[in-house]
């Protein structure tokens, strides 16, 4: 089951996802003659939410006519962000062995290291699908990509083990981890030890830097999250092409990890890393007028222009 928040005529609504079509909740509700319970999120609809049974059962009378009699096509509609307001936006740094040697640097066996995490403020960096990625005009030079598994969790988790981590997860998205790979504002700076850093850091945060997006898919549906296909095309050329099962902590292991320091809570996002294959590697970067297409296997294509 793919479930998605979409706009249509003026009003904001939820519907099943599918790659061609939206299908209202309330529609389907409709002319499968029940109810539809009041709405409130997409949380509502998954894993550890109120109406998850209700959304499996609509789900389940879905036939190829329904969909083509009912189903509003993508180009009729606006896609948006699945969960709007997080709590937290959590990101993780270095996750991917050849993501990291492709930068230059040396990657470690999960044993002697720990997940490298930071955040996005989600107010201002995540972004719709179809929505432009602005190129920041006091740093424009080298903006790059960065697909990744996005989890979003679905009960409150603290302290969890890694064996039972995904017992937490509402289900899963698409995130591309847009990142200002020469962010260095003062050229005529005095140069301080933590200037990398920081540069680094801060080039993660620039408006509209975390398209999120076009659905979720329930958590119900996913076997192993580890084993999901990965492609990023820039411009209808392949730069990324990968799977999850590269991660070097997989997912279970990433909440078990940042819940034993910090309580998450439903409607959090968790963006895994991305695999190798990103545009500092090339000395290749998003430039206006590009288009930039995420893809996860069963999960769906985010696809974002970009602007200035």
């Amino acid at each position: 089951m793919r479930v998605c928040r979409f706009q249509y005529k003026s009003k904001i609504d939820f519907g099943f996802y599918t790659d061609d079509a939206v299908i209202p909740i309330q529609v389907v509700a409709s002319n499968a003659g029940v109810e539809s319970p009041k709405i409130s999120s997409l949380l509502d609809l998954l894993p550890g939410g109120e109406h998850f049974s209700f959304a499996e059962e609509l789900e389940s009378k879905l036939s190829p006519e329904i969909v083509s009699d009912l189903g509003i096509a993508h180009s009729a509609l606006k896609l948006l962000v699945p969960i709007p307001n997080p709590s937290k936006l959590l990101l993780l740094a270095g996750n991917y062995a050849k993501h990291i040697e492709e930068g230059g640097g040396k990657s470690e066996e999960r044993e002697k290291t720990f997940p490298y995490v930071f955040m996005k403020p989600p107010s201002t960096t995540l972004t719709n699908p179809g929505d432009p990625i602005k190129i920041p005009a006091c740093s424009p030079d080298q903006i790059d990509w960065e697909l990744e598994l996005g989890v979003v969790i679905g009960k409150r988790c603290s302290k969890v083990s890694e064996a039972d981590a995904l017992e937490y997860v509402a289900g899963y998205t698409v995130v591309n981890d847009i990142s200002d790979r020469a962010f260095h504002p003062n050229p005529y700076r005095a140069e301080r030890p933590k200037d990398v850093f920081f540069d680094w850091l801060h080039g993660k945060w620039h408006d509209t830097f975390c398209p999120m997006g076009p659905c979720i898919l329930s958590a119900s549906e996913v076997v192993d999250p580890q084993n999901l296909k990965l492609q990023l095309t820039l411009n209808g050329e392949i730069e990324q092409d990968s799977s999850t099962a590269e991660m070097v902590f997989p997912v279970a292991a990433i909440i078990e990890f940042i819940s034993s320091y910090v309580t998450l809570e439903p409607g959090d996002i968790i963006s895994t890393g991305t695999p190798s294959g990103v545009g500092k590697a090339k000395g290749k970067f998003l430039r206006v007028g590009d288009t930039v297409a995420a893809t996860i296997g069963g999960i769906g294509c985010l696809v974002n222009p970009i602007a200035r």
